[in-house]
């Protein structure tokens, strides 16, 4: 494994001529930032030895290098789930190619379930910490020193500073933004009322199909992180109606734009952090 990731990560960096020194996974709908780039290089992951390729609606499958403002920045457009068939090392496959380019602060988004009953469909909300309801974890197996120690610490998977920046950004530009907890489950199911009352209780504000295993991998390997989730049905008692693939890439692609703002300022002020 960890010689592939090697390869990927050499193979990547001959194909670039500036190094990226952030990384960006967008999820579901969630493709309109790279409309911010200032696009150097795009690769479909067809062409990249050794990774995975997205299946799911809505995940258009490449790897965007350029930059937003004067920061270098690599966008994966279209990300890879558990439910797919992948083995939890392959959903966090390109995470640990990042890390080995030398990328150090990484960006995710997704589109989630509310089950806070102060938010709404639309919403976004900032994650401050997550659950790993996934019933498995991309650190199990033999653990590579080169990629992080055999017991990574987690008491922040989301950076503080960052959290703080993007709620001043938001104030700024006017957005409504909510914070709260994230919870991953493997999906592919949406979840039954009973799950979303018990994952309620248990402390989440939304709950999604990805974005954990990828922080977990990226705090392993000593990356920053933010996450930020638009939320695109309701788990809310009395809220709860059938929901289809397609009604949350419709809901998450209305409320894009307001997180692509965010993030792209936030990308933008890395630096300055």
């Amino acid at each position: 494994m960890l010689e592939q990731i090697k390869k990927t990560a050499d193979f990547l960096n001959d194909a670039v001529i500036e190094k990226p020194t952030i990384g960006i996974i967008l999820g579901s709908g969630l493709g309109g930032l790279v409309n911010k780039i200032e696009k150097e290089k795009v690769i479909p992951y067809k062409e990249i030895p050794g990774f995975p390729v997205s299946t799911v609606e809505g995940h258009q499958g490449a790897l965007i290098f350029g930059k937003i403002g004067e920061v270098s920045v690599m966008a994966m457009q279209g990300r890879f789930h558990y439910y797919e068939g992948y083995s939890m090392q392959q959903v966090v496959f390109p995470v640990r190619v990042m890390k080995m380019m030398g990328i150090d602060q990484l960006i995710v988004s997704n589109a989630s379930g509310g089950l806070n009953p102060d938010f709404k469909i639309g919403d976004l909300m900032i994650i401050e910490d997550h659950i790993n309801m996934f019933g498995d974890n991309p650190l199990l197996g033999k653990n590579f020193e080169e990629l992080g120690p055999r017991f990574p610490d987690m008491s922040e998977p989301y950076n503080r500073k960052l959290i703080e920046k993007a709620l001043s950004i938001a104030s700024q530009e006017s957005i409504d933004v909510k914070k709260g907890v994230y919870v991953g489950t493997c999906g592919p199911t949406f979840e039954t009322p009973a799950e979303y009352k018990m994952f309620r209780v248990l402390g989440g504000d939304t709950v999604g199909m990805s974005t954990v295993p990828e922080i977990i991998a990226a705090r392993h390997a000593g990356m920053v992180c933010f996450g930020i989730s638009i939320i695109t049905d309701s788990g809310v008692p009395g809220e709860i109606v059938e929901i289809s693939h397609e009604e949350v890439q419709a809901v998450a692609a209305k409320a894009e734009p307001l997180m692509t703002k965010i993030i792209a300022r936030l990308t933008a002020e890395f630096p300055k952090l």
